[in-house]
């Protein structure tokens, strides 16, 4: 039978010290242990807030090379969630969970099932949806047995892959950190490296082409830096050295914590804003850009454009319109953040951590006082 551990604050068993002293707990409000040993399942869901409504955020399979790898990842993540939904004025939480696994072993389906069962256990408290490793096709697999799951390709018309209202907040990211650093959003001749050619990199890549940019592609699948290049008229370049182009943006759009102290020593771009999670390996890598004069675009700001077009199905009925209309309105967000990290002499991340902190503990603050 599949198993849970809950450890929260409200829990009457005593959390291991690995959790709640972890350099990345940060007040999470819940972490639960996921085990079904008939199928092989190992899986953490980790909901760092629920102050502005359920958690909400995607479920990733990956073979982690250790436990403690998977549960730093959720935890980052779950808390990005949090700062990401706050600051694009949506009435949701942050939560995020990962599936120690290889995304294609041939059992995924059955390892799926297994795991939807822990997240409709938590009654809605959490919701689930795609992220690496798990496409729509998989959260249609996933609503099988949980109901709270989003981003689902029967939600969608036929071909659409909801990742592409991530690919258009990048878009809209790119054009405000130009109009920051060159005081023009137009993207014609502008010199683009992006680092991943999945669902959303890829995208990301036909946006630009279309604008006019010039790019350079690396992902560690030879097939999808093929068809950038002859699609796009793109660049290759080798994945380990993608990050030192000689660019105007630097897009990672591939795994987090890129952005070190050997990455950014070598950056030559101007401007970093790319779609991946947690780029920055620790928190004060976000001034080491600052220091470097390279404007940062934190990666929970431009990259909310995915749950701003998928998650309207938690709150309400869902609206493409609406969605595209409050993923245009990340560009000024956007510019917005870097305006005052410039005024202030300060890392464009401290600022986005702030603004998003205000509005989760406002909240908070008005529940304890009832």
């Amino acid at each position: 039978m599949p198993s849970s551990i809950g450890l929260s604050a409200s829990s009457p068993e005593p959390a291991p010290n690995v959790i709640f002293e972890h350099q990345d707990f940060d007040g999470h409000e819940q972490v639960v242990f996921c085990s079904d040993p008939s199928v092989g399942l190992s899986a953490i869901i980790a909901i760092h807030s629920t102050a502005l409504g359920p958690a909400a955020g995607g479920c990733r399979m990956q073979p982690y090379a250790t436990e403690a790898d998977a549960l730093r990842d959720v935890l980052r993540l779950s808390q990005g969630m949090s700062y990401k939904n706050a600051l694009a004025d949506l009435p949701l939480g942050g939560g995020k969970c990962v599936i120690i696994a290889d995304p294609s072993r041939p059992d995924k389906d059955v390892l799926l099932r297994s795991f939807g069962r822990h997240v409709q256990a938590l009654a809605g408290r959490y919701w689930t949806a795609i992220d690496v490793g798990v496409g729509p096709a998989d959260a249609d697999v996933l609503a099988e047995t949980c109901d709270y799951t989003f981003a689902r390709a029967s939600q969608y018309e036929p071909g659409f892959n909801p990742s592409a209202f991530t690919a258009l907040g990048g878009l809209n990211g790119i054009r405000a950190v130009m109009a920051h650093t060159r005081g023009s959003d137009d993207l014609s001749g502008v010199r683009v490296a992006i680092q991943g050619l999945g669902a959303t990199g890829s995208r990301l890549a036909g946006h630009l082409h279309e604008a006019g940019a010039e790019l350079i592609v690396a992902d560690i699948d030879e097939a999808a830096v093929a068809d950038a290049v002859a699609a796009f008229g793109a660049k290759a370049a080798a994945p380990n050295v993608i990050h030192a182009q000689d660019v105007d943006v630097f897009a990672p759009c591939a795994m987090g914590a890129v952005l070190n102290d050997q990455t950014i020593s070598e950056l030559q771009a101007t401007a970093v804003c790319g779609l991946a999670n947690n780029q920055l390996a620790e928190p004060r890598h976000g001034a080491a850009l600052r220091d470097r004069g390279i404007a940062y675009v934190p990666d929970f700001v431009v990259n909310a454009g995915g749950v701003m077009g998928a998650a309207t199905v938690i709150y309400g009925p869902p609206s493409r319109e609406a969605s595209l209309t409050k993923i245009d309105g990340l560009y000024d967000t956007i510019r917005s953040i870097l305006q005052t990290a410039r005024d202030e002499s300060r890392p464009s991340s401290d600022v986005a951590d702030e603004m998003a902190l205000a509005k989760i503990n406002a909240v908070a603050d008005n529940e304890a006082t009832r």
